[in-house]
């Protein structure tokens, strides 16, 4: 049986907190650098996949499996109608015929709009506590 004295038993529990201290550090840094990195990523790809002749304009979904998307490529429109497998062209459209005012590339509106009225949605009868929030942001 080993038995510590006083000054090594010190030093042991100096020793154990100074690896926790060190793993602790080393996961801040970790979880930094993927942040970083995971941010970077998203941008680089937002920005890749950003054409100037290609754009979604709207997508309705009509079944878990397909939905049909107004398309425009160059300066044409067309309706798509895509499925997990497969996409086939419904019709051309004429611009004519497209109502761009409202519609976004994901087929709703921003974020910010989202949680608005999810707000709303969830807020009790005669509350103005909701909207005192909204007006804080």
């Amino acid at each position: 049986m080993i038995i510590l004295s006083n000054t090594d038993s010190a030093m042991v529990r100096a020793g154990s907190m100074a690896q926790f201290v060190t793993v602790l550090v080393i996961f801040v840094l970790v979880l930094f650098v993927t942040v970083f990195v995971t941010k970077w990523l998203g941008n680089y790809q937002k920005s890749q996949g950003r054409s100037g002749n290609i754009e979604i304009i709207e997508t309705a979904r009509i079944s878990p499996s397909v939905c049909v998307e107004i398309v425009r490529i160059g300066n044409k429109y067309a309706a798509l109608s895509v499925g997990k497998d497969s996409s086939s062209l419904i019709m051309e459209l004429s611009p004519e015929d497209i109502d761009l005012s409202g519609s976004r590339a994901d087929g709703q509106g921003s974020f910010a709009d989202i949680i608005k009225s999810v707000r709303e949605k969830m807020r009790p009868e005669g509350s103005d506590e909701g909207a005192k929030d909204l007006q804080d942001e």
